[in-house]
């Protein structure tokens, strides 16, 4: 059971490094025949007495025998990891910022609060100033 091993792939991406995948949409295959169908009817007879339906064609399975070669696997799993990366990672860092954040937003509340207190008993200081020179200068 010396059997050869599977060689490692050459380069594993970084954690930070986006990956694009090259598998097909699903999207663009059920739209390009449905898209189709509904140009042929169009073309055909425009007053037909039964509407027409498109079909949309089920996307091609593959062959059993047709497995992914170890660096699509590598490619799956790096790209499933990603994203559970960033789910975790935006979770963690919500309930982190969270707090600091309230924290922050209470103290601008209370620092703009006493301001605005301040210039309000600034501006009524001196309309009552003008007011009383007005009443002394009668």
């Amino acid at each position: 059971m010396t059997g050869a091993r599977p060689q490692p792939p050459l380069r594993v991406p970084t954690l930070t490094e986006v990956v694009e995948m090259p598998w097909p949409s699903v999207a663009n295959e059920v739209q390009q025949p449905e898209a189709a169908m509904l140009a042929d009817s169009m073309s055909a007879d425009s007053v037909s007495a039964e509407p027409v339906v498109p079909v949309i064609a089920a996307p091609p399975v593959p062959a059993v025998s047709a497995l992914p070669s170890e660096d699509q696997i590598v490619q799956r799993v790096l790209h499933d990891l990603q994203r559970q990366i960033d789910l975790m990672l935006d979770y963690r860092l919500r309930e982190a910022l969270m707090p600091v954040l309230t924290r922050a937003t209470d103290a601008l509340v209370l620092e703009a609060r006493s301001e605005l207190a301040s210039t309000l008993r600034d501006i009524v200081a001196r309309s009552v100033a003008q007011e009383m020179s007005r009443h002394r200068g009668r």
